[in-house]
């Protein structure tokens, strides 16, 4: 007897529902993504951080008023490097605000705020946007599957958030 796809294998009636814990994973990785974006001394650890939350397929996408550019984990990961390390910006940081996550079954999408703040010489800098985070389940716990971005500028404009740790 074929199987209902309303009651089937695969169909929402048999996705678990999430716990509790599975929201705090979620944050946990995505904490842990954000973490990444740091100059300085902890700027070589970038690419490990990221390749830890992210699954080696996952896609990069930036929009930021422009073309949207994709890339690979490895393409998203050295021109990043390389800026945090080179010297060009100092105490560069970024950090998740109003982040909703929504779960089902094994997976899950964050949809965050963030706010970055640079220096260059001795001009201060500080920016924002919006970051469409996707996750999956894994042997290896909630892994990044894809993200997607945009940067605030002329036009689109993010709401007024929350500062960041300690600020």
């Amino acid at each position: 007897m074929p199987t209902s796809a309303a009651t089937g294998p695969g169909s929402p009636a048999s996705a678990p529902s999430p716990v509790p814990a599975d929201h705090d994973e979620v944050r946990t990785t995505l904490d842990t993504f954000f973490s990444a974006f740091v100059s300085g001394p902890r700027a070589h650890e970038c690419g490990e951080v990221l390749r830890r939350v992210m699954l080696p397929t996952a896609v990069v996408v930036r929009t930021c008023g422009g073309e949207p550019t994709s890339y690979t984990v490895e393409e998203f990961i050295a021109p990043r490097i390389e800026l945090l390390t080179s010297g060009a910006v100092e105490d560069f940081r970024e950090w998740a605000t109003d982040v909703r996550v929504d779960l089902f079954g094994d997976i899950a999408q964050a949809w965050c705020g963030y706010d970055k703040s640079w220096s260059q010489g001795v001009e201060h800098h500080h920016g924002r946007g919006r970051k469409s985070i996707q996750l999956v389940r894994t042997g290896r716990g909630w892994l990044i599957s894809a993200v997607a971005w945009d940067d605030e500028r002329p036009g689109p404009a993010a709401p007024a958030r929350d500062q960041p740790p300690g600020q």
